[in-house]
């Protein structure tokens, strides 16, 4: 998986046993015999750890305290909790510090290399795919891994949206775009398998096709900016959205800093579909023409135009959604 693990615990026998058969599942392992050691390795090499497991009880600093003395060293790390003695107190002290997860001794080792999978997939994921996409990952997590993909991209904008922002007041204005606009957009992308990228100010990036591959990706990715401008339309008000989308080869995987990383994807198909999104007035979805030929002529579009995003491109043919209105 070439994830970094450090295991935290003042026994030698749980560090070896855990560094085996973590060793086996294909993590890159360290140990560290108590707290203080254990955040001096983060105060060194932050990047080498994706997740820490931290016994609960342990001489000097314990695991609740040397989790919220790393969580500031590298708040993305995911942080597990390995006791023997847990209780209601230490339980309600870790969720506060952030932990992802517990471990109990003793452990299986097929429930211990389940759960870390589990553990890491959920802080890193569950709350921008579909519980089908996320169970395929638990299944496989190396697919999180940079790699080349197949997929759909689709940019959603809303139109004239500088002007509401000026005359609304913020609160409002937040009160308007998570109601009406981010949640119900999200749950139609994670409907059609989709997976959210990222919100961009007023924008929404949803990539198709990725983490986890699936047939017909470009189709649900149509399907879905249809019923995301249904939906406002639906909704009615006034946040009237254009769409873009793409299709092609892009390198697909988790980039980022120490202090931040995500799920994203990269290259032209990404650039496109930001560009065509452009295009689109309220109301409009405008796919290039890797998209349309792969529809089948299920879904009817009009062809636009041509257009060089790049210099160095060739030009990009675009079209129109027919509406059926």
């Amino acid at each position: 998986m070439h994830l970094g693990v450090l295991v935290v615990d003042d026994e030698d026998g749980i560090r070896r046993s855990l560094k085996r058969v973590l060793k086996e599942d294909g993590y890159s392992v360290e140990v560290a015999a108590n707290g203080e050691e254990a955040i001096l390795k983060f105060q060194q090499e932050p990047g080498n750890y994706d997740i820490v497991i931290c016994d609960l009880l342990m001489p000097g600093i314990d695991g609740i305290k040397t989790i919220e003395e790393i969580n500031k060293l590298h708040q993305e790390v995911t942080k597990i909790i390995l006791t023997g003695y847990g209780t209601l107190e230490s339980s309600i002290k870790a969720i506060e510090a952030g932990i992802d997860g517990f471990l109990t001794k003793p452990f299986e080792n097929k429930e211990l290399k389940w759960k870390i999978k589990e553990y890491y997939l959920k802080r890193k994921m569950r709350q921008f795919i579909s519980p089908d996409i996320f169970n395929e990952l638990l299944r496989e997590p190396a697919q999180l891994q940079p790699r080349l993909s197949h997929i759909t991209i689709l940019f959603s904008d809303i139109r004239g949206f500088t002007q509401l922002s000026s005359k609304t007041p913020p609160g409002e204005l937040a009160s308007l775009l998570n109601k009406h606009y981010f949640h119900p957009m999200s749950e139609i992308i994670i409907k059609h398998r989709g997976m959210i990228d990222k919100y961009i100010g007023d924008s929404i990036m949803a990539l198709f096709g990725a983490p986890v591959y699936q047939e017909k990706h470009e189709e649900n990715a149509v399907k879905c900016a249809i019923e995301m401008i249904e939906k406002t339309e639906d909704i009615n008000q006034g946040l009237g959205i254009g769409i873009g989308i793409s299709t092609g080869y892009a390198v697909t995987g988790i980039f980022g800093c120490i202090s931040k990383k995500e799920y994203t994807a990269l290259g032209m198909p990404v650039n496109i579909a930001a560009r065509l999104q452009k295009l689109a007035n309220a109301g409009e979805i405008i796919i290039s023409e890797e998209t349309k030929a792969r529809l089948d002529n299920k879904i009817p579009f009009k062809k636009m135009g041509s257009q060089a995003f790049v210099a160095s491109s060739m030009p990009v043919v675009y079209y129109k959604w027919i509406r059926n209105d």
